[in-house]
């Protein structure tokens, strides 16, 4: 089940665990920090699902999906960290299909996703053929756990996987060495955030023609790296 969801969530570090947790499952995610971008990554993105926190600026959760229900299907999980039933009630009543109280576990999280996809049937089955993420001419199955370049299979660790997952899924975006060194944590738990600076040269030599002049994963002085050349 892969899907792309979009996460409306104004706390950067709540969002970044979200989207972090959303890519472990195989799907593709969105964030975006205020209403008014919501429902434009909407209009623009076509989720599959919209994660939505209450408490955002310019719009807030509630005036989100209300705007949504006056002419999209897109299902709903609402977040809050007010507890009120009156909130829980007008939440529902709007269309959300369903509703979190903060705090919350990510792992709960996602089982609620699962459960909305498979309720609404738009798992990304519409737009997706499976749930292979690609971009720069490399293709990254979650599910199976491979990776091609330009159709070629490449073996990579664990750790080089979930940074190549990353990546892939949002190409042109720079990370930073400690967002990578999220990525990683399961796998490399005493890495420090160097470490990320030897997976980086390690994929280089398998995804690169020439790995002193990398055209797909490039450093961003001062700030990180970004894998280049967009989606096919």
């Amino acid at each position: 089940m892969c899907a792309h969801v979009l996460v409306a969530e104004d706390d950067a570090m709540q969002a970044e665990l979200i989207r972090r947790s959303l890519l472990a499952e195989g799907h593709t995610a969105t964030v975006v920090h205020d209403g008014s971008a919501a429902l434009e990554a909407v209009r623009r993105d076509r989720p599959d699902l919209v994660v939505l926190d209450l408490m955002l600026p310019v719009v807030d959760g509630f005036g989100v999906c209300r705007v949504l229900r006056q002419g999209d299907d897109v299902p709903v999980l609402m977040l809050t960290a007010r507890a009120a039933e009156d909130d829980l009630l007008l939440g529902l009543e709007l269309g959300a299909d369903d509703y979190m109280t903060k705090p919350y576990s990510p792992r709960e999280l996602m089982a609620r996703i699962r459960t909305v996809l498979r309720r609404s049937g738009r798992a990304g089955a519409d737009r997706r053929d499976d749930a292979v993420v690609r971009a720069a001419g490399l293709a990254v199955d979650p599910e199976r756990h491979e990776v091609r370049c330009e159709g070629e299979p490449v073996d990579c660790t664990p750790a080089e996987f979930q940074i190549l997952l990353a990546m892939a899924a949002e190409p042109e975006r720079v990370f930073s060495r400690r967002q990578l060194l999220q990525c990683t944590r399961g796998f490399d738990r005493s890495s420090t955030e160097r470490a990320v600076d030897v997976h980086i040269m390690n994929l280089r030599r398998k995804v690169e023609a020439d790995p002193r002049k990398p055209v797909r994963l490039l450093t961003v002085f001062g700030v990180g790296y970004k894998l280049s050349g967009g989606r096919p």
